[in-house]
């Protein structure tokens, strides 16, 4: 956009006064482009108010187009010009048309001119002259404010931000002030355009109505500058304007994502006063059941869904949600009827969102009756889904149904077998294969079928990244320390190989100094990731820094309480003494998965039953 094209400054030079004259155009050039263009001519004419047919009995008035002789003729010869390669010349000629007529779409016309021109200035100057001339018109104002962020000038645009608001009809006003952290997206000085945001909010915030929004809209732009405690404190501003308003709960859950706990009371508070959130915008609650779930906080996750299934039983999605826990919790009539729900609800809908929501419900059917020992009817469920794109999730499923009956050669070959319909299939079907052998704890086969990925796909890490993990399973952790240094030479800041490396080292209290430089190097590229910080807490502890290990295990668990983090926060608490607090934390740690590996053997080891 702020390329200038090199015709545009002489043509526009040429065609500034109203002495200019315009290169003259053959013929049949002028003929062809009569019949191609229209552009101001059209829009010219859409601002023309349209007259609704009278009765017949009445006389029809006349309403006089504004296109004058005069104008149709500069507006012509402007859009020729722009046809001919000259949209210098034609840009002055509309923008002179425009400020004439002081007509809305005349400007809008002469900026499209200059932008496609690669002309930022020039656009720049042809909205500043539509909002000189119809100051009340928030579009205009809009389109100098677009520009002048994509010309990387920022500086100049809280003014005509504080005008668009002024102008802003207030029943728009929340929708405008909401919109500004993504206008603002772009800019590459952040912390220079939150402060010309928080400038032009300054009064703003000072409004009832539009408070809440405006404190909300600061604290996105915190966030996106990671100034998470600030963000939090302008949340909680928001909230504090007005309780019942989605906008700084909303917020908060991003807050929570991202590692605040303290955010999550703003977001209980508001859900106490509005449980309910307004039509058309996103859940709070059910927002909160999501990122609840992938805290890997279960039982608080279901308490969110039982009461949005109570309070709102015609929403689908929790539906399937709450069917997902079920399974997992083998409530199996409960997650029946929670699936039944949804798929009456998705089939109303009939949009793309509840067709892939109809798949992951028929698989979770599938999977109840696969559990229930019903494998007829699991395939029958299956036969539902005739998505392509999800044929190969089904076909997983009917490889787990045939290994589960001991038929693992055949599992093998069903997906072996499986068409590739498209080019990542092949990829898709062997990494379905691995995780097939993985669900059987077959380490070796699943290491044997990733290599044979990686002999295909070699630019592929994430494959890479998986191999290692099977040749540790699989009892080689020689393999797994060449393949993950042979990921971090290809990529250099892919913080799991080098957590997974160091984590490695330190469960077999081999090279701890290593293990440690390992994982605070993953820890400098992930700093908020719980489990490195939990590999770091292990690392630590086997060094013998236990009051070091236990204050970075109580952050990681407390950021996300998991059944790994809690065995070796038990453990840590349990080698200091404090057993009673160790087998709170291990109790803990059965409730979100009592099969967890790490924990049973931990147990185990300690010969203990919480």
């Amino acid at each position: 956009m702020n390329t200038l094209h090199r015709s545009f400054q002489p043509a526009l030079c040429r065609a500034n006064g109203p002495q200019s004259r315009t290169q003259p155009v053959g013929l049949r050039t002028t003929l062809m482009a009569i019949l191609l263009v229209g552009s101001s001519l059209t829009v010219l004419a859409q601002s023309a108010p349209v007259t609704p047919t009278p009765p017949a009995n009445e006389t029809t008035p006349v309403t006089n187009s504004a296109l004058n002789a005069p104008l149709f003729y500069q507006l012509l010869l402007g859009e020729l010009n722009v046809q001919a390669g000259e949209p210098g010349t034609g840009y002055s000629l509309i923008l002179d048309a425009a400020r004439k007529h002081r007509d809305a779409l005349l400007y809008r016309r002469a900026v499209d001119v200059a932008l496609q021109a690669r002309s930022g200035e020039a656009a720049l100057s042809a909205a500043r002259a539509w909002a000189q001339d119809l100051p009340q018109s928030p579009e205009a104002h809009r389109f100098v404010l677009q520009i002048l962020l994509a010309l990387n000038r920022a500086r100049e645009a809280g003014p005509v931000l504080r005008a668009i608001l002024d102008r802003s009809n207030p029943t728009e006003r929340t929708d405008t002030i909401n919109a500004i952290p993504q206008t603002f997206a772009r800019v590459t000085n952040k912390a220079q355009a939150l402060a010309v945001v928080r400038d032009a909010l300054s009064g703003v915030l000072k409004q009832r109505d539009h408070a809440s929004a405006a404190w909300t809209t600061l604290g996105r732009m915190e966030l996106a500058l990671d100034q998470l405690p600030a963000s939090l404190a302008s949340a909680r501003q928001g909230h504090q304007a007005d309780p019942a308003s989605p906008f700084p709960a909303l917020l908060a859950l991003e807050l929570l994502e991202r590692g605040q706990s303290d955010a999550e009371t703003l977001v209980r508070r508001h859900l106490q006063v509005s449980p309910k959130t307004p039509s058309g915008m996103p859940s709070v609650a059910l927002t909160y059941a999501r990122i609840l779930l992938d805290l890997q906080r279960y039982a608080d996750a279901q308490t969110q869904l039982d009461a949005i299934t109570a309070s709102q039983p015609t929403l689908a999605e929790p539906w399937l949600l709450l069917a997902t826990l079920q399974v997992q919790d083998n409530a199996l009539p409960a997650a029946t009827t929670s699936l039944q729900n949804y798929m009456a609800l998705a089939r109303q809908t009939g949009d793309e969102r509840s067709a892939r929501g109809l798949t992951q419900a028929y698989l979770q059917m599938a999977q109840i009756a696969e559990k229930q020992n019903d494998f007829v009817a699991a395939n029958a469920w299956l036969d539902r889904i005739e998505n392509a794109d999800d044929i190969m999730a089904a076909q997983m499923r009917r490889a787990s149904l045939l290994a589960r009956q001991g038929q693992v050669a055949q599992a093998r070959a069903l997906l072996r077998d499986h068409p590739e319909r498209r080019p990542e299939d092949a990829r898709l079907k062997l990494v379905a294969e691995a995780q097939l052998l993985r669900e059987l704890k077959a380490w070796q086969q699943a290491y044997e079928v990733y290599n044979e990925a990686i002999q295909r796909f070699p630019q592929d890490t994430e494959l890479l990244y998986d191999q290692a993990m099977m040749a540790e399973k699989a009892g080689q952790p020689e393999a797994m320390e060449r393949l993950l240094r042979q990921l971090i030479a290809a990529k250099p800041d892919h913080q799991h190989a080098y957590n997974a490396l160091g984590y490695s080292l330190a469960d077999r209290n081999e090279r701890l100094p290593e293990a440690k430089q390992l994982i605070e190097q993953a820890l400098k590229l992930a700093p908020n990731d719980a489990y490195i910080q939990d590999s770091l807490g292990w690392v630590e502890f086997r060094l013998g820094n236990l009051p070091r290990a236990l204050e970075i295990l109580q952050t990681a668990y407390a950021k996300r309480p998991d059944a790994e983090i809690a065995a070796h926060l038990g453990e840590v608490l349990w080698s200091m003494g404090r057993r009673e607090e160790a087998l709170k934390i291990w109790r803990e740690g059965l409730l979100l998965s009592n099969d967890n590996e790490t924990l049973q053997a931990t147990l185990k080891r300690f010969q203990v039953s919480p």
